[in-house]
């Protein structure tokens, strides 16, 4: 029975080889571990990929303990998510506060007012952030190499809105009036207002009064002489009661329409020093730009048609800013109520985009007696501004 169990064979050993591949799958394994544990930790220190608002203009809204302070509680990659999501609430309020009064922030905010990124979010109302847009504080801040200066009441905000669905089209949300009222603050502080831009991206602003101030296309061809100049255009007549119906929304005891439009309502006499006859007379301020900026230079938008076929004007505007064709029929939905068209998904959004209540308002009746004596005072300035830029927008 002894010799038995001694003649029983030992276990043998694992193989050497076996052995030595199990302890580098073993090794590679922790290696592994450990590599995604130092990435997970270094994340959360890296910026995330929202750059429209500096750290700041977020203090003074959220003070100390704001999206960048995070929660010591959590673990360090859902502290980060918290942030992130903290920072995407407070962009989607500021957006809304500025859709509301677009001009506020800068107006109230001075220097501090800059666009600190690409999206509708910084101190100066910049648009929302884009995919690209400025990725671990990439970018430059430009100078634009395209304004949209004019006119009011003309469709530039529709305008704007829909250009920035381009990827590469940077703009800032508000109107910066540094041509017409913050001369004297320098370019310096006109280009810290500018969105970043990666290479390629065109920077933008739109400030309709630039049309109609004397010394704005001096000062634009000063900054640059190749800046790209867009003029969004409106029958005359209905621009101004537009621009009156605004004006009524806010100061609801001001004179009538017909009161405003003459000078004297026995003879017939058009006031033209009323801001909302003087804007109309396309012809008179096209040739103050002609003195600095070749015909060529500027493109001429009918707001017309910007409401009928969008997508026909956005495809004649991207031809002219150099864009590849991308803003199309599809990105567009006429919505019944407002009476023009709008976005199907806006920047940075996956859901349908219409402008502010403010647009759209209805208009109130103005006697057909004035609508008609304005048309016959219009006409022969209409006629001229068609020459002028070779285009009949079909307003007489």
């Amino acid at each position: 029975m002894a010799v038995s169990a001694a003649a029983a064979p030992a276990a043998e050993p694992l193989p050497r080889s076996i052995f030595k591949k199990f302890l580098v799958m073993l090794c590679s394994l922790l290696m592994s571990l450990y590599v995604f544990y130092c990435l997970a930790d270094r994340c959360q220190t890296l910026p995330g990929p929202i750059i429209a608002a500096g750290a700041a203009s977020e203090e003074e809204e959220g003070g100390g303990g704001g999206y960048l302070g995070g929660s010591a509680e959590l673990p360090p990659w859902q502290a980060a998510a918290a942030r992130r999501k903290r920072l995407l609430q407070r962009l989607k309020q500021r957006r809304r506060r500025q859709e509301a009064a677009p001009g506020e922030e800068l107006r109230a905010g001075g220097g501090g007012s800059r666009a600190g990124g690409s999206g509708g979010g910084g101190g100066s109302a910049a648009g929302t952030p884009g995919t690209l847009t400025l990725l671990l504080g990439e970018g430059t801040k430009r100078l634009p190499q395209a304004i949209i200066i004019g006119v009011k009441k003309g469709g530039t905000r529709a305008l704007l809105e829909f250009l920035r669905v381009h990827p590469d089209v940077r703009a800032v949300g508000a109107e910066p009036h540094f041509f017409d009222r913050n001369y004297e603050r320098g370019l310096a502080w006109y280009r810290d207002l500018m969105p970043r831009t990666l290479e390629g991206q065109i920077t933008m602003e739109k400030t309709p009064s630039y049309f109609v101030t004397k010394e704005a296309p001096a000062r634009i061809s000063s900054m640059s002489k190749g800046t790209k100049l867009i003029v969004v255009v409106r029958d005359p007549v209905t621009r101004a009661i537009s621009d009156y119906t605004q004006t009524l929304s806010k100061k609801p005891d001001i004179p009538t329409f017909e009161s405003l439009t003459f000078k004297n309502r026995t003879t017939g006499l058009i006031d033209t020093s009323w801001s909302a006859i003087q804007i109309g007379i396309y012809a008179k301020h096209l040739e103050n730009w002609l003195l600095y900026f070749p015909i060529g230079q500027i493109l001429f938008v009918s707001g017309e048609r910007l409401i009928s076929d969008p997508a026909g004007e956005l495809g004649r505007v991207q031809d002219f800013l150099g864009l590849k064709r991308i803003i199309t029929d599809k990105h567009f939905y006429f919505n019944k109520t407002k009476g023009f068209p709008c976005l199907k998904k806006a920047e940075g959004s996956s859901k349908p985009h219409c402008l502010g209540k403010t647009k759209g308002r209805t208009h109130p009746d103005i006697d057909q007696e004035v609508v008609q004596r304005l048309r016959d005072f219009y006409r022969p300035f209409n006629m001229k501004f068609y020459q002028m830029t070779g285009q009949d927008f079909g307003w007489d």
